[in-house]
């Protein structure tokens, strides 16, 4: 590196620090108390990995902490439902994952509108899943996997983070794609899942990067693919499913931070400064990044934008797949 360079680098992350100090405390007023972040899952799934990070370094610039609440549950409609009766004061958010929004189209009664019922906050990540298998299965490759799948219709489980999730959802378009069926188990949080999985209860599973990583890296887990068109920097060996043997196959998901309706624009538009600012210090871009999840920041608008156009495409996803509307 020249030393121009460097000064550069280095110019850079004092930026991203200063800018981060000055959202966090161009607002004394608030927060006025400690902030609840709810999650709709069991620890150990990527929803949970980003909120702690994203929540340990925002409680670095408030005077108050932000507080991880974990709400499993109903594809964080538990969750959901404590946002949506929370005041609109920015003390009650929720971090959700794209499958959030598929919820309209997998549940027949819903307590809440998932996308025009919340406040649209901040996207935090962009995360690929990953098809994993115990390491008894003797496939190495997607084409092998299909192909012992093939043999054995209908034998094979898999398990997920519940009906709708992102991991589902890649499970679904991998089967319309791949013309071969197999059995579905939900679990109440993707950690349940990746248990069964290492138990050798279950074959595979699509769980989100941040969450399978640190069992494919010590071999307790085998990664044939992962679910975006490009390879994951956090796991560059493994392929892509798409370039293993499914062309058309892509599913990537983002993250966000969602609150109760009707919060005040000036309101929102602070959180977003702070969670975006956050996301750009060198510590925390450096935290999800190893871990498989690719830190983004937008707008409110733009992510409401996201919700709404995402919530069309799954549905016509969940159509094509035959998924059974839960009552």
């Amino acid at each position: 590196m020249t030393t121009d360079v460097a000064r550069g680098a280095a110019r850079a992350i004092v930026a991203a620090t200063l800018c981060w100090a000055g959202s966090a405390f161009a607002q004394a007023a608030f927060p006025t108390k400690p902030i609840r972040l709810l999650v709709g899952v069991a620890p150990g799934g990527a929803t949970e990995i980003i909120a702690r990070a994203l929540a340990s370094k925002l409680s670095e610039g408030y005077a108050h902490q932000v507080i991880i609440d974990s709400r499993p549950g109903a594809n964080h409609i538990v969750a959901g439902e404590l946002t949506h009766q929370a005041p609109p004061d920015g003390h009650t958010m929720q971090m959700i994952p794209e499958g959030f929004v598929i919820n309209a189209s997998i549940y027949a009664k819903l307590p809440f509108d998932p996308v025009n019922g919340f406040t649209a906050i901040a996207v935090c990540a962009n995360v690929p899943n990953v098809l994993v298998v115990h390491p008894s299965l003797p496939v190495r490759t997607v084409k092998e996997f299909i192909a012992l799948a093939k043999k054995r219709p209908g034998e094979l489980s898999y398990g997920t983070s519940g009906v709708g999730s992102p991991s589902h959802m890649s499970a679904e378009l991998f089967q319309i794609l791949t013309k071969v069926q197999y059995d579905h188990i939900p679990y109440r949080g993707q950690s349940l899942a990746l248990a069964d999985v290492l138990g050798g209860h279950i074959q595979f599973a699509f769980p989100s990067v941040p969450a399978a990583i640190g069992y494919i890296k010590s071999g307790r887990m085998r990664a044939l693919g992962v679910t975006t068109p490009e390879r994951s920097s956090a796991l560059p060996e493994v392929p892509t499913v798409r370039e293993a043997g499914v062309p058309n196959f892509e599913v990537s998901g983002w993250y966000g931070i969602i609150g109760p309706r009707d919060m005040a624009r000036p309101l929102v538009e602070r959180l977003n400064r702070d969670i975006n600012a956050a996301l750009k210090t060198p510590e925390l871009f450096k935290t999800l990044s190893a871990q498989g999840a690719d830190p983004i920041t937008t707008t409110p608008e733009a992510f409401a934008r996201s919700m709404a156009a995402d919530r069309q495409k799954w549905a016509d996803v969940v159509k094509s797949a035959g998924v059974k509307v839960q009552q």
